[in-house]
């Protein structure tokens, strides 16, 4: 069977800057406006700015071996190669000038040579484009997961009456042949007798052991749901330092990380701060497009963490003046006890002894999110929170977000724990938002 031709869309490079060496010992094509598009980007203090360059740095290291125009060969037995590219293939229906059209049109030109091409994008549309000029296309999946069947922190199993009665006399039960996960919740339903029911946890050793009965409430937060309760007894779980929270808008999440973290900060000492960060996405900027100092541009993007704070404080005010709850929100992030931060200031620091909740983590890419959780430093815990049936990032879907890639490929160890919440508890209205909007 022949080789094939992989010809890369710029968002690839952008998305993944290992990706020219993702192909096994095929050919590797990057168009001469690939080239330049990255060039653009370089420059950027972004993600994007950084995956340009390690692209960048990459190709001239290949050019070491070789003129790359003629091709060269990469470590993994593949041939790496830049196509200044055709005059206009007058068959192929597109505009000249566009981008995209420029790169497509060298995907469409090898095809027409009879090459086994494959125009690789995480653009939709380009895809469509390829795909009407009889060219084969494809997203590039590597850090892709099945969302659909992605692992939702529980599981229900159908047990004899017997087994829940040894369950709640014993303080734990195995059941045989049930390979749990760590960390991962079963709730026991009764055989004929479905209103009797135990939630337990995996407890090692094939084991299910009861939940933490000091666990009733949080900051004043009581769990609304069997969903909600099992997130708390993960986020109150010192052992566990990561922990990942989906759900659509409404079930909770970042409330219930704002609770355990106040709890655990204030309360209990075991954390010295506690720091939010998320991404800021809805316009593609940096804060540095906004006016005023850091803090007043923060401030724009964190208001649904004020607004959580807000409801928190105001369970534990005697006072209803929301000025009031204001002042010691304010207080707590002048005493350093609280720190709103944007991701654009994440990247190499050490974070010790902070419990870390990072809101929106659907909008970040796999490599993103290594990159932020690696920042943790000894004794401190992080928070993942998103939905990812809401991102505002052109180029990651449900299943390619850094969240759920975090859930799947940390599933089995034991310092991560995760729960997937499907019941909107805001408010009614929110609830039938999320379920038929």
């Amino acid at each position: 069977m022949s080789n094939k031709t992989f010809v890369l869309d710029t968002n690839v490079l952008l998305h993944d800057h290992t990706c020219i060496e993702s192909f096994a010992d095929n050919t590797v094509v990057l168009p001469m406006p690939v080239i330049e598009e990255l060039d653009k980007f370089k420059k950027e203090t972004n993600e994007l700015g950084r995956n340009a360059r390690g692209v960048i740095r990459r190709l001239d290291h290949l050019r070491e071996r070789g003129r790359l125009g003629d091709g060269v060969k990469m470590d993994n037995g593949g041939i790496l190669k830049i196509i200044v590219g055709p005059r206009p293939v007058s068959d192929s229906g597109l505009e000249e000038e566009i981008p995209d059209n420029k790169i497509i049109r060298v995907a469409y030109w090898l095809h027409k040579q009879g090459e086994r091409v494959y125009f690789v994008s995480k653009d939709i549309n380009a895809r469509i484009k390829a795909d009407a000029l009889g060219i084969e296309v494809m997203d590039f999946e590597k850090q892709k997961i099945n969302f659909e069947e992605l692992f939702s922190g529980y599981r229900e199993v159908s047990v004899k009456p017997e087994v829940i009665d040894d369950f709640y006399a014993n303080r734990s039960v195995e059941i045989p042949g049930l390979d749990l996960l760590p960390n991962e919740f079963v709730n026991l339903i009764s055989e004929g007798a479905e209103h009797l029911t135990a939630l337990g946890r995996a407890g090692g050793n094939g084991t299910i052991v009861p939940m933490n009965p000091k666990i009733e409430s949080v900051f004043h937060i009581k769990p609304r749901s069997r969903e909600q309760r099992m997130a708390l007894e993960l986020l109150m779980d010192d052992s566990v330092q990561l922990v990942t929270l989906v759900g659509q808008a409404g079930t909770g999440k970042t409330l219930l990380a704002l609770a355990a973290g106040l709890e655990k900060t204030l309360v209990q000492k075991r954390y010295d701060r506690i720091l939010v960060t998320r991404p800021i996405m809805p316009f593609g900027k940096d804060i540095g497009y906004l006016p005023g100092h850091k803090e007043e541009k923060l401030a724009n993007w964190m208001m649904p963490i004020f607004d959580n704070l807000t409801y928190l404080m105001l369970k534990t005010s005697t006072s209803e003046h929301k000025n009031t709850v204001r002042d010691k929100i304010e207080k707590l992030q002048r005493d350093e006890i609280i720190e709103l931060e944007a991701l654009t200031y994440i990247r190499g620091r050490s974070i010790p002894r902070q419990f870390v909740i990072v809101d929106e983590a659907q909008n970040l890419t796999p490599h993103e999110i290594k990159t932020i959780v690696s920042r943790a430093g000894e004794g401190t815990k992080m928070i993942l929170t998103g939905d990812p049936y809401q991102i505002d990032n052109p180029y990651l879907d449900a299943s390619s977000n850094g969240l759920a890639y975090a859930v799947e490929r940390m599933k089995t160890q034991s310092l991560h724990g995760h729960v997937t919440l499907t019941k909107s508890e805001r408010s009614t209205l929110a609830a039938l938002a999320a379920n038929l909007l």
